[in-house]
Protein backbone atom coordinates (compact mmCIF):
# COMPACT_ATOMS: atom_id res chain seq x y z
CA UNK A 1 0.00 0.00 0.00
CA UNK A 2 1.28 3.49 -0.82
CA UNK A 3 1.53 5.74 2.11
CA UNK A 4 -0.09 9.21 2.15
CA UNK A 5 2.14 11.69 0.28
CA UNK A 6 3.16 14.41 2.42
CA UNK A 7 3.69 18.55 1.44
CA UNK A 8 7.09 18.59 1.80
CA UNK A 9 8.66 21.69 3.73
CA UNK A 10 11.10 22.61 1.39
CA UNK A 11 11.42 23.15 -2.43
CA UNK A 12 13.96 20.63 -3.90
CA UNK A 13 14.14 22.38 -7.34
CA UNK A 14 16.67 20.69 -9.79
CA UNK A 15 18.37 23.84 -11.07
CA UNK A 16 21.28 22.59 -12.39
CA UNK A 17 22.79 19.33 -14.58
CA UNK A 18 26.69 19.00 -14.95
CA UNK A 19 27.48 17.84 -18.97
CA UNK A 20 30.79 16.13 -19.34
CA UNK A 21 32.60 17.02 -22.36
CA UNK A 22 36.44 16.60 -24.14
CA UNK A 23 36.60 20.37 -25.74
CA UNK A 24 35.25 23.24 -23.82
CA UNK A 25 35.41 25.62 -26.65
CA UNK A 26 33.95 23.29 -29.13
CA UNK A 27 30.78 22.18 -26.68
CA UNK A 28 30.71 26.21 -25.95
CA UNK A 29 29.83 26.60 -29.57
CA UNK A 30 27.32 23.64 -29.99
CA UNK A 31 25.26 25.03 -27.21
CA UNK A 32 25.31 28.41 -28.03
CA UNK A 33 25.23 28.26 -31.63
CA UNK A 34 23.67 25.37 -32.70
CA UNK A 35 21.24 24.32 -29.60
CA UNK A 36 20.26 27.89 -29.30
CA UNK A 37 21.23 27.79 -25.37
CA UNK A 38 21.77 31.91 -23.90
CA UNK A 39 25.02 31.62 -22.34
CA UNK A 40 25.50 32.63 -18.88
CA UNK A 41 29.16 32.39 -17.35
CA UNK A 42 32.10 31.74 -18.94
CA UNK A 43 35.08 31.78 -16.14
CA UNK A 44 38.36 30.88 -16.08
CA UNK A 45 40.60 30.65 -12.87
CA UNK A 46 44.20 29.39 -14.39
CA UNK A 47 44.53 27.25 -17.09
CA UNK A 48 42.70 23.84 -15.03
CA UNK A 49 39.07 25.36 -14.14
CA UNK A 50 36.82 26.74 -16.36
CA UNK A 51 33.00 27.14 -15.94
CA UNK A 52 30.89 27.54 -18.75
CA UNK A 53 27.02 27.67 -18.03
CA UNK A 54 23.91 27.61 -20.14
CA UNK A 55 20.27 28.07 -20.06
CA UNK A 56 17.83 26.49 -22.63
CA UNK A 57 15.56 29.33 -23.47
CA UNK A 58 12.31 29.39 -21.25
CA UNK A 59 13.99 26.82 -18.63
CA UNK A 60 14.64 27.25 -15.26
CA UNK A 61 17.17 24.36 -14.93
CA UNK A 62 21.39 25.15 -16.73
CA UNK A 63 23.60 23.51 -17.57
CA UNK A 64 27.67 23.70 -16.82
CA UNK A 65 29.97 21.80 -19.26
CA UNK A 66 32.67 20.39 -17.07
CA UNK A 67 35.91 19.01 -18.99
CA UNK A 68 36.00 15.36 -18.14
CA UNK A 69 37.26 13.23 -21.30
CA UNK A 70 36.77 10.59 -19.88
CA UNK A 71 32.95 10.85 -19.11
CA UNK A 72 32.43 12.89 -22.40
CA UNK A 73 29.25 11.65 -24.14
CA UNK A 74 28.24 9.87 -20.36
CA UNK A 75 24.92 11.86 -19.88
CA UNK A 76 22.10 10.92 -21.96
CA UNK A 77 18.26 11.82 -22.39
CA UNK A 78 18.12 14.59 -20.98
CA UNK A 79 14.86 15.99 -21.62
CA UNK A 80 14.06 19.91 -23.26
CA UNK A 81 10.10 20.40 -23.43
CA UNK A 82 8.25 22.38 -26.22
CA UNK A 83 5.27 22.96 -26.83
CA UNK A 84 5.49 22.55 -30.83
CA UNK A 85 7.72 19.64 -31.71
CA UNK A 86 7.52 20.64 -35.56
CA UNK A 87 8.44 24.37 -34.40
CA UNK A 88 11.47 22.77 -32.50
CA UNK A 89 12.62 20.72 -35.44
CA UNK A 90 12.51 23.94 -37.70
CA UNK A 91 14.31 26.34 -35.86
CA UNK A 92 17.17 23.54 -34.56
CA UNK A 93 17.17 22.51 -38.04
CA UNK A 94 17.51 25.98 -39.19
CA UNK A 95 21.02 26.66 -36.91
CA UNK A 96 22.53 23.56 -38.57
CA UNK A 97 21.77 21.23 -35.84
CA UNK A 98 22.19 17.15 -36.90
CA UNK A 99 18.67 16.25 -35.45
CA UNK A 100 16.15 13.27 -36.17
CA UNK A 101 12.53 14.59 -37.25
CA UNK A 102 9.50 13.92 -35.05
CA UNK A 103 9.17 10.56 -33.74
CA UNK A 104 6.27 8.84 -31.81
CA UNK A 105 5.43 5.68 -29.98
CA UNK A 106 2.37 3.39 -30.85
CA UNK A 107 2.15 -0.32 -29.91
CA UNK A 108 4.56 -1.52 -32.74
CA UNK A 109 7.23 1.13 -30.91
CA UNK A 110 8.65 4.06 -32.18
CA UNK A 111 7.23 5.70 -35.33
CA UNK A 112 7.92 8.71 -37.59
CA UNK A 113 6.12 11.72 -37.50
CA UNK A 114 4.73 13.15 -34.50
CA UNK A 115 1.44 11.65 -32.46
CA UNK A 116 -1.60 12.07 -34.51
CA UNK A 117 -3.54 12.52 -31.90
CA UNK A 118 -0.92 15.24 -30.17
CA UNK A 119 -1.22 13.97 -27.33
CA UNK A 120 0.96 15.13 -24.42
CA UNK A 121 4.14 13.52 -24.03
CA UNK A 122 4.16 11.85 -26.91
CA UNK A 123 6.20 13.04 -29.74
CA UNK A 124 9.73 13.35 -29.92
CA UNK A 125 12.93 14.36 -31.70
CA UNK A 126 16.35 14.10 -30.41
CA UNK A 127 20.04 15.15 -30.78
CA UNK A 128 23.61 14.60 -29.37
CA UNK A 129 26.30 17.08 -28.84
CA UNK A 130 29.51 16.56 -30.32
CA UNK A 131 30.90 13.86 -27.47
CA UNK A 132 27.95 12.20 -27.82
CA UNK A 133 25.89 13.37 -24.67
CA UNK A 134 22.49 12.38 -25.84
CA UNK A 135 19.11 14.69 -25.67
CA UNK A 136 15.31 14.15 -26.50
CA UNK A 137 12.88 17.29 -27.46
CA UNK A 138 9.30 16.47 -25.76
CA UNK A 139 6.39 18.08 -26.92
CA UNK A 140 4.03 19.22 -23.73
CA UNK A 141 1.27 21.19 -25.58
CA UNK A 142 -0.41 22.12 -21.89
CA UNK A 143 0.10 25.58 -22.55
CA UNK A 144 -1.68 25.86 -25.91
CA UNK A 145 -5.22 27.23 -26.15
CA UNK A 146 -7.64 24.57 -26.95
CA UNK A 147 -9.91 25.31 -30.06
Amino acid sequence: MMAAREEPEVDFKLELVIIPVSDMDRAKDFYLRKAGFGLDVDHRTGEDFRIIQFTPPGSACSITLMRNPEAAGSVQGLHLVVSDIDEAHAELVSRGLEVTGPFHFEEGGQTPGPDPARADYNSFLSFTDPDGNGWMVQEVRRDVPTI
